[in-house]
């Protein structure tokens, strides 16, 4: 079976934002509702969270309403537990070693490799996920391909891991390629390995992190892989921040975690979309005959994002983070205040259900822009 090469190729791209992830299945959920029988997206690509939500639809390809109805009940029945360590032994542990270093590093104290154990998360992928069915959806021509983005700590490179049509060529770019891989658990990991919380993951002999680290053009995987139109979840509303009247104390350790963790999942993703649509204008202005030898093709996007600040529905629910955690982030200065790392970590139901729910109310409030976006892009099989 082969993919009607004639009609657009829409890609899903799902970035990365912890447990903000939760709001991007709302909006798929939306989308298989209200799109016709047997709408697929054909190319996918995940980042951090974004990757578990990414290979979830991948190897549910031939029915990926169901393959939303799976990650629904997994967003709403997760628990921190699930997704890293929250007992207070190994949260103590870590409170100590950091202090331990603080005071005693020049004695060789070393400090944790991460503040928080995700070990749990792999074992949770690898006992939910069905990583033998993306080669079939592939073969079957259900899919084209799956990208999982992961930064490298040891060559400072972006790498994007690929299973795709043999069509697909790998791609060389400065400081980021891609790489033919059957996609595994590490590769997720990898992914969803938020610099210092989760630690670094091994993969060959290199160590690393996560995807939104040093990826410059978080749009290119789903145009190699033979998109013409991508359609972005993002994780963060862009409504402007209120300017303060006067200076507040100094920026906290905490603090300005969750403000990296902001820049790495959605400000490069908005700078290449800005990119990407100044080449498209340049192209609409260049006669046909030149625009061929440019070897450039515009690229349609779409990019949904929350309409509410996300942090405000964090402050409603935080206390729902286990308290060992929440005595880890008070004593790092994470936790009150701006509320952005905790909305990374509040992998709790009541928080990833309103955060599905607002998803989904999103994706219905566009419906008619969606549709007219994904309607050309039914793919039928030959």
């Amino acid at each position: 079976m082969a993919m009607n090469s004639q009609k657009p190729i829409p890609a899903l791209m799902l970035p990365g934002g912890g447990a903000r992830g939760a709001y991007q299945v709302g909006v798929i959920q939306a989308i298989m509702s209200f799109m016709p029988d047997g709408f697929r997206f054909p190319v996918i690509n995940g980042t951090s969270a974004g990757a578990i939500n990414a290979v979830v639809m991948a190897t549910h390809a031939k029915d990926q309403k169901y393959g939303v109805a799976r990650l629904h009940h997994f967003w709403s029945n997760i628990h921190c537990e699930q997704v890293y360590r929250t007992d207070s032994r190994q949260i103590f542990k870590t409170m100590a070693r950091v202090m331990g270093a603080l005071v005693f590093g020049r004695l060789g104290v070393r400090p944790p490799d991460s503040l928080l154990d995700n070990q749990p998360l792999a074992e949770l992928l690898s006992s939910e996920l069905k990583l033998h069915q993306l080669q079939t959806a592939i073969d079957d021509g259900d899919l084209m391909g799956l990208s999982i983005a992961a930064s490298s700590y040891d060559t400072a490179v972006a790498k994007c891991f690929y299973q795709a049509r043999e069509a697909v060529v790998p791609w060389h770019r400065s400081r980021r390629v891609g790489l033919a891989e059957d996609i595994t658990v590490e590769h997720i990991m990898a992914s969803t390995a938020l610099p210092f919380l989760f630690p670094a993951q091994l993969i060959g002999h290199e160590y690393y992190g996560d995807g939104g680290l040093r990826n410059s053009a978080p749009l290119s995987p789903a145009i190699h892989l033979g998109a013409d139109r991508i359609l972005v979840i993002g994780t963060r509303d862009e409504s402007p921040i209120k300017v303060p009247n006067e200076a507040g104390p100094y920026p906290s350790m905490g603090e300005l975690g969750g403000y990296m963790l902001d820049t790495i999942f959605m400000d490069t993703m908005m700078a290449d979309l800005s990119r990407l649509n100044r080449i498209n204008q340049t192209l609409r202005l260049i006669p046909p005959e030149k625009a061929t030898q440019t070897h450039l093709k515009q690229i349609e996007t779409l990019i949904i994002k929350p309409s509410v600040d996300v942090r405000d529905i964090t402050a409603a629910n935080a206390a729902a983070i286990p308290k060992p955690v929440r005595s880890l982030l008070k004593m790092i200065g994470g936790w009150g205040k701006d509320w952005r790392m905790p909305s990374y970590l509040l992998f709790e139901p009541s928080y990833t259900e309103a955060l599905i729910e607002l998803g989904h109310e999103d994706a219905l409030a566009q419906q008619e822009q969606i549709k007219s976006f994904l309607a050309a892009s039914k793919p039928d099989n030959n």
